[in-house]
């Protein structure tokens, strides 16, 4: 590969530099409650409501925090079933997996795209009312386009959330408590 070009995707996020203890407590607090008032995270934090709210703007500027999300349970709005789907690009062209990371996002019921290493380039996380709309999902708008060479799919019975401390890397020993 030219060294002027980089891989397909979104180009590289710098790393957030200069996140002290106080950054990471309240990553880690909004992580585990992003809807937490602000005056009960400066009081969690030790710190002052005006300093927690001018230190939670810095943090989402800098892309530290990118977003706060609802947990929504998709059986409540019909879309009961949940699927990964393991996904191969047949032709590796900048131009097509360009195409498909812009359109796949897009499609109904999908809820998140994954580019992954491995036999398989993606991982597509769905949800779907019924088996017969799953199918339907993936003939439609999987097998019928040209960059997908493979597609495979695989029920999910039952999706528990991590509840990993974000105040810590993966790898880092746990702090006793």
């Amino acid at each position: 590969m030219p060294k002027d070009r980089r891989s397909p995707g979104p180009a590289p996020r710098p790393v957030p530099d200069g996140l002290d203890e106080i950054d990471r407590t309240l990553v880690g607090l909004l992580a585990a409650d992003g809807r937490m008032p602000n005056n009960a995270l400066a009081e969690a934090a030790g710190i002052a409501p005006s300093t927690c709210l001018t230190r939670v703007r810095s943090l989402r500027e800098r892309g530290v925090i990118r977003g706060f999300h609802a947990d929504v349970d998709l059986a409540a709005l019909g879309r009961p079933l949940q699927a990964l789907i393991a996904i191969r690009i047949g032709a590796h062209s900048r131009d097509e997996i360009d195409r498909f990371r812009t359109k796949v996002p897009g499609l109904p019921g999908v809820l998140s795209l994954f580019h992954v290493s491995g036999a398989n380039d993606y991982l597509l996380h769905v949800s779907a009312a019924t088996p017969d709309a799953l199918r339907e999902f993936v003939l439609e708008h999987l097998t019928a386009d040209p960059a997908v060479s493979h597609a495979e799919t695989s029920l999910i019975f039952e999706h528990v959330r991590g509840t990993a401390d974000a105040q810590r890397s993966p790898t880092a020993p746990k702090s006793p408590r």
